[in-house]
């Protein structure tokens, strides 16, 4: 018998790196860290395998499924260690797999800086 307990994972709250664009200038630092995302998204290689991990069925996606992007899996792989870098997509290694899933709060994140603003 086992005494292997499942424990839920908890996902922490949305924690904009940064106010909205329109609230205030952002500081120095601020703005240093969303340039990186946004650096590490000016890619369209990098673009679109942040989109299909962002998109993939239950939240990750192992890189055999999302290395079909027109390069080469070293490039791809090189891409993929950049957005994890940018703090964008973290990683675990499951046997000889890499699973991929945007980092929890990033896209609320994103979609808090980049809110409008209140009329």
């Amino acid at each position: 018998m086992s005494n292997t307990k499942v424990l839920p994972l908890l996902e922490p709250e949305a924690v904009p790196c940064c106010p909205p664009l329109s609230e205030r200038a952002l500081t120095a630092e601020e703005a240093v860290r969303t340039a990186s995302m946004f650096k590490a998204l000016g890619d369209p290689v990098r673009l679109r395998l942040f989109s299909l991990v962002a998109s993939h069925e239950g939240g990750e996606a192992c890189v055999c499924d999302i290395s079909d992007v027109g390069v080469s899996q070293p490039t791809v792989s090189h891409h993929l260690k950049k957005l994890r870098e940018a703090g964008l997509l973290t990683s675990e290694r499951r046997g000889t797999w890499v699973y991929y899933r945007v980092a929890p709060a990033v896209l609320a994140a994103m979609g808090q800086l980049l809110k409008q603003p209140a009329a």
